[in-house]
């Protein structure tokens, strides 16, 4: 018997639900995409009171099926059952009404809205004459805000929160639903430390309560810290499902990948040339101030720093998406304005932004409309004419070179993994042969096998005499590929490391000073 969603829903809320081994249950699931098949009779079990991680490379599967979870796809083959009665999930307000609620990686608040209407937004409550009591609704934003711990003030607007905030918010949104099961996509990309501390209390707090949480993760810290069990998804097929005390990295490593990761962080000594790019007293009113450092050919300089130091500004600043307010930058010893990214580009400057979605992304375009657009002024125009069998070429070939998985480059960019579109934005700026390459947390959000191809590149592209600049909020990743480390801390350079001197504890005191 299959209940409709409005029916699964009456019957939740009268509690007259049968018991059944697990909350949520999906067996032989199928779904295609044209040229891709995305899942291939995959199964996944979550129990009540438990958090389930789920684990693989960008591309084995993991979001599509959640998604499937989330009503957000219909599957082509298989079932859906909750707590052992299947259902079917026309909508994610389908999927609400029913108890499930996700988290998606790529954040969805209305930026002009206040956090308040974010929350409760279609569920706003009402005075007597059928307006919205906005007083009422900050207040019970408030004592959820005070149930998480969670320290934002409810008639903010969104656009002026950090990234590690809207998270925040995104969270609080799907607790506010008392849904049953809790999906988590990449839930602490952007948070630190101490943030991702704070996650976790919350998650416990509503295992304890009996909820069924699925965690999307890459990080292998996070699995072991909070996860009860974990299924590996690889290449659209389930492998496995363990309880993460019975295995350790290495093991789910190789059921993601089916091979050994021996060096994920393959730092080669090359020799360092001349300075590149020279930043001197750089500054921007309100951000950051007095930044100055060099970077060399060959050479990777590292930026850490915890959230809201600074250092995605510097690079934005940098490639002229925000120019300077004082302070010089010089490439090749010549003093230049960097006034725009186009200013920048033809300096043979490339930029990686941080947010794939917003600032990376053309969405609705395809993967070649994507990878040329930084040289569609450049080498492959004649006679004011795109050569287009000429930077096709090139494309295809530099998505072989980054092994994007898709069936042509055709395919819409927002039918690709996270990782796969990551690698289309590198080859993007690859293609303009860049000598300064700014990569802002070039590995966010991106499993251990697409992690190590990345580092490898960044390799080569150093090995070449490429000047590179790497931000991350990742330490092992900052540690193992930079020659130096800058650290700042609240819009300041805080002090510089040697590779040879460089451990987590003098980066963290750098940071928090």
């Amino acid at each position: 018997m299959t209940l409709s969603p409005t029916t699964m829903a009456a019957v939740r809320a009268s509690g007259a639900v049968p018991k059944a081994e697990y909350l949520l249950s999906a067996e032989g699931i199928r779904k295609e995409f044209p040229g891709v098949v995305a899942l291939d009779d995959v199964e996944f079990k979550l129990k009540r009171g438990t958090v389930h991680a789920l684990m693989g490379e960008n591309g084995a599967g993991k979001s599509t099926l959640m998604k499937i979870l989330a009503g957000i796809y219909t599957p082509d083959k298989g079932d859906v059952k909750l707590k052992g009665v299947e259902i079917r999930l026309k909508s994610p307000l389908d999927a609400l009404e029913n108890g499930i609620a996700m988290i998606h990686q790529e954040l969805n608040l209305m930026p002009f809205m206040t956090v308040a209407e974010n929350i409760w937004i279609r569920r706003e409550p009402k005075n007597r004459f059928g307006f919205v009591d906005h007083g009422e609704m900050n207040r019970i934003t408030a004592r959820l805000f005070d149930r998480l711990k969670i320290k934002i003030d409810p008639e903010i607007e969104v656009r002026h929160l950090s990234v590690a905030n809207r998270q925040m918010v995104e969270i609080a949104k799907a607790v506010s639903y008392e849904s049953d099961v809790l999906i988590m996509d990449e839930p602490t990309s952007a948070l630190t430390e101490r943030e991702v501390a704070h996650l976790f209390e919350i998650i416990r707090d509503l295992r304890e309560q009996g909820i069924g949480i699925v965690y999307i993760t890459h990080k292998m810290n996070e699995l072991f810290e909070i996860a009860d069990e974990f299924s590996v998804f690889r290449d659209g097929k389930f492998i496995g499902t363990h309880a993460s005390s019975e295995v350790t990295r290495d093991d789910i490593i190789r059921m993601m990948v089916g091979r050994e990761i021996t060096q994920m962080f393959p730092k080669e000594e090359v020799p360092i040339g001349d300075v590149v790019l020279s930043v001197k007293n750089l500054a921007l009113n309100g951000v950051f101030r007095d930044v100055s450092f060099d970077v060399r050919a060959g050479e990777i300089l590292g930026i850490a720093g915890l959230v809201g130091s600074g250092r995605s500004n510097v690079a934005e600043t940098l490639f002229g998406v925000t120019p300077a307010s004082s302070g010089t930058i010089s490439i090749d010893g010549k003093t230049l304005s960097i006034d725009s990214p186009n200013t920048a580009i033809r300096n043979r400057m490339a930029f990686l932004t941080e947010d794939r979605k917003d600032t990376g992304c053309l969405l609705i375009l395809d993967i070649l409309e994507n990878m040329q657009i930084a040289v569609l002024q450049d080498r492959f125009v004649k006679g004011g004419f795109v050569t287009e069998k000429q930077i096709t070429a090139a494309c295809e070939e530099m998505s072989r070179k980054l092994r994007v998985k898709t069936p042509n480059l055709q395919e819409r960019i927002e039918n690709l993994s996270g990782g796969n579109q990551q690698k289309v934005l590198i080859g993007r700026w690859l293609l303009t042969n860049p000598r300064i390459l700014i990569l802002d947390e070039p590995t966010r959000g991106i499993d251990v096998g697409a992690k190590a191809e990345i580092h490898r590149l960044v390799t080569e592209l150093a090995r070449n005499g490429v000047a590179v600049i790497m931000i991350s909020s990742e330490m092992p990743e900052v540690l193992g590929m930079s020659d130096r480390i800058m650290v700042m801390h609240e819009g300041r350079v805080t002090g510089f490391l040697d590779r040879a001197e460089a451990t987590q504890i003098k980066v963290m005191e750098l940071a928090a000073s």
